[in-house]
């Protein structure tokens, strides 16, 4: 990819301010106005058919990029913070739900650091407090106290050797923790199984197909070996 990259850019008859990529999304800062922008994004899809862009310009000075949302300051200078999908529905695991206290913890501290990380310092406090809606909405207390929580988290030196997951049922979960702690076995809770786990289904099962690489041996010994886009069935 690499490769293609220099070519392109190289060939390019107007060039972007900026071009970062990662993995197969790029973001590009475009000086030279909508039309050439169509032209730079032909020419993209010209060199190589098996590399083929898509496009998605900025909204009201809005551009989702990976987990990121990069708006436009009314400076003119370029801010970030969490993207959120519009059909999002802030859901996530109840307070009241059968589930161990640290599963509990980690979805908060999860969503906690993942606002630190992502936004700037125009929007941090903004997110904090649609957080603190977030999880009110999902009856959870202390709200202030998860959202001040500075996640540097320090880990003793003694790390523990043996792990043992157990299903949390509540109580009984915490007693035998407590006993396991003592011989250094830290205790996992597994939340309790489905309905579905225990019930066989009745539909007959699908055999294997799918597109992908496949091989026809040949009489000679020889092996070809070819690339489809249809349905092939495992022999």
């Amino acid at each position: 990819m690499e490769d293609f990259e220099e070519r392109a850019l190289d060939l390019a008859p107007h060039k972007p301010r900026c071009w970062f990529r990662y993995v197969d999304d790029t973001f590009v800062i475009w000086p030279h106005g909508p039309d050439k922008l169509k032209d730079f994004l032909n020419h993209l899809n010209s060199i190589q058919q098996c590399i083929q862009f898509t496009m998605e310009t900025e909204t009201e000075g809005h551009l989702p990029f990976l987990d990121i949302d990069i708006y436009m300051r009314p400076d003119g200078s370029l801010g970030h913070r969490v993207y959120s999908k519009s059909t999002r529905t802030n859901l996530y695991i109840n307070a009241a739900s059968h589930h161990h206290p640290s599963n509990k913890q980690a979805a908060r501290s999860t969503l906690v650091h993942r606002a630190r990380a992502l936004c700037d310092q125009d929007s941090l406090h903004a997110k904090l407090v649609l957080l603190g809606d977030v999880f009110r909405k999902n009856r959870y207390r202390q709200i202030h106290r998860v959202l001040n929580h500075r996640l540097n988290i320090r880990y003793p030196e003694d790390k523990q050797d043996s792990v043992a997951f157990l299903p949390y049922v509540g109580s009984i979960f915490n007693r035998i923790s407590r006993m396991l702690s003592r011989h250094n076995i830290k205790s996992v809770g597994l939340p309790p199984k489905k309905l579905s786990s225990f019930l066989r289904s009745v539909k007959d099962s699908l055999e294997l197909r799918t597109s992908g690489v496949y091989t026809i041996p040949c009489e000679c010994g020889k092996v070809y070996i070819g690339q489809t886009g249809r349905l092939v069935k495992r022999g």
